[in-house]
């Protein structure tokens, strides 16, 4: 009797497990240096004069998805010289955190801002080009950008 009590209870037991890997909460794909490369890093373009430039690559790298992003700034230098910020100046995050880090030169930057009238869907930004130091976020192994902080003049 106690055998087949086991053997109706073992492929019942086999469904149940089978159904709870089926229903594991989603898990996003994109670690946040993922999300910051997408969001911060165009190394392929240079200083552009396109007056659409951000509102084009704030669509593309969706950034317009469910809302307008007020503010988000593109860094138009190679990867490997953002990274090379997570060692150079350690300076206050601003929210307190202490894993902040300036970049010891300017960088060629492009500063996007929602403008005023702009509603969702219709996101509209205004394009201004700068060259200023940068300060990012950094984390993980390899330590690496996470979070785009602020963009400063260069301290001397």
């Amino acid at each position: 009797m106690a055998l087949d009590t086991s053997l109706v209870l073992f492929p019942l037991l086999i469904l149940v497990l089978l159904g709870l890997m089926w229903v594991q909460p989603p898990q996003d794909p994109e670690s946040s240096a993922m999300r910051f490369r997408r969001q911060h890093v165009d190394s392929g373009s240079s200083r552009t004069s396109n007056p659409n430039y951000c509102n084009e690559m704030m669509k593309s790298r969706k950034m317009t998805q469910g809302r307008c992003k007020p503010v988000n700034t593109f860094v138009h230098e190679p990867l490997a010289d953002m990274q090379a910020v997570c060692f150079q100046k350690n300076v206050p995050c601003k929210n307190g955190q202490p894993n902040c880090y300036q970049s010891s030169s300017n960088m060629h930057i492009t500063d996007c801002r929602l403008t005023g009238s702009s509603k969702y869907p219709d996101c509209s930004y205004r394009t201004h080009q700068e060259e200023k130091s940068i300060i990012v976020a950094c984390e993980g192994n390899p330590y690496v950008p996470v979070h785009f902080d602020a963009s400063v003049e260069a301290s001397a």
